[in-house]
């Protein structure tokens, strides 16, 4: 049964809970907006279990309004519109008396500290709220302690968890790295765990944007070890440069194509692997795969096929006949597929049109009709742009 609006007294009291159970579990890791009959799931589900468990009861006999459970909170859909106006609303009083008196107060409570504690439950409730988030940049830029921002990092964190896709969050996360960088330089384990936190949010939401421009963001901050494809290149350009430099660049440039494979696998479909493959595949063969490593050919030079060359576009040809295959379903990713591969590999065969005989003598000329056709029948202006590059 759907509820009116709560009283002024019964809003007040809910955010107060609310900010009880974010200040007495410093520790959540994740949040989510849940129905209120799932309630009754999660405390069967806690109840089976021995693990850390911060009760949050009824208040004054009504329902459930928070769950908390070995550090993840649930939040009661049926409060959230009230809840979260009552908290923009509290958020902007103190806002207010913080502009006109500054951080002096004669309790305990500062305006500076109301401010911080308001804005936190409102950004969980509203990630993109932007006042919210202006205000905390405006306080934490008097800030010069590190540990400020890295608990500042912890919240945009905790906010992702339910909003990953928020554009707000994820500036707030980058100006944070940048106040960072600038005041206290920045240590590469921040960096680490922005990138990880970045591919497990890209592990549930594969198609999410914004995450992903945020990880090339990081690029600048990032050491060789962290895969910088570029800056290996970099380093096979110094000359003197040691084996043990030029053989630990290859590794890690087969690894970055092994992992693409097996992203091109799983995630079927998806443009944006098939073009890095080019970049990966091209440059593998030009800086790694020729014979003589100090020597690589310039850009238009043929390519001389040796063994390893061989070997790799083999494993290319393979790749692509797997990708061909589609299977008698409706889903539209498997056509993609099939037409990304094509692509990818008519592209490589303008940059090495020696892989034109060994396509006819490994796939036979009927099959290579086929990933002709499939792309003339897709895009046919791209097919014509391919072959007369």
């Amino acid at each position: 049964m759907k509820q009116g609006p709560c009283s002024e007294e019964d809003c007040f009291s809910l955010l107060k809970q609310f900010e009880h159970v974010l200040e007495s579990d410093p520790l959540i890791d994740e949040v989510g907006f849940i129905h209120p009959s799932q309630f009754i799931m999660l405390d069967e589900e806690a109840s089976s279990s021995n693990v850390y468990q911060n009760e949050v009861q009824p208040n004054n006999g009504t329902s459930r309004k928070f769950w908390n459970k070995d550090h993840k909170l649930g939040i009661s859909t049926d409060i959230l519109v009230q809840l979260c106006k009552y908290a923009k609303h509290v958020f902007l009083l103190a806002l207010d008396e913080y502009k006109c008196h500054g951080n002096i107060s004669c309790s305990p409570c500062t305006p500076e500290s109301e401010v911080m504690k308001h804005s936190q439950a409102v950004l969980l409730l509203s990630s993109d709220f932007g006042t919210a988030w202006n205000a905390r940049k405006l306080i934490l830029s008097k800030k010069d302690q590190l540990s400020a921002f890295t608990e500042e990092l912890r919240l945009s964190g905790l906010i992702l968890s339910n909003s990953p896709k928020s554009e707000s969050t994820w500036s707030h996360r980058r100006w944070i790295i940048k106040m960072i960088s600038q005041r206290f330089s920045t240590p590469q384990e921040i960096i680490t765990k922005e990138s990880e936190l970045v591919e497990s949010i890209g592990e549930r939401s594969k198609m999410n944007y914004r995450a992903w421009y945020h990880r090339c963001w990081l690029v600048s901050y990032m050491e060789i070890e962290q895969r910088l494809m570029l800056k290996i290149l970099e380093s096979l350009y110094v000359k003197g440069g040691n084996a043990y430099d030029k053989s630990e660049a290859r590794k890690i440039w087969k690894e970055e194509l092994d992992w693409n494979k097996e992203l091109v696998e799983r995630y079927v479909g998806r443009e944006a692997l098939w073009l890095h493959r080019r970049f990966l595949s091209l440059n593998w063969i030009m800086y790694f795969a020729c014979n003589d490593s100090d020597v690589s050919p310039e850009p238009g030079e043929s390519i001389i096929i040796n063994e390893e060359i061989a070997i790799f576009i083999d494993n290319e040809i393979q790749l692509l006949e797997s990708s061909m295959t589609v299977p008698d379903t409706k889903f539209e990713d498997f056509q993609a597929q099939a037409l990304h591969a094509a692509v990818y590999m008519l592209w490589l065969t303008k940059k090495m049109p020696e892989l034109w005989r060994m396509l006819e003598e490994k796939l036979g000329t009927e099959k290579v009709k086929c990933v002709m056709s499939t792309i003339a029948l897709e895009r046919p202006s791209l097919l014509h742009h391919l072959v007369n590059v």
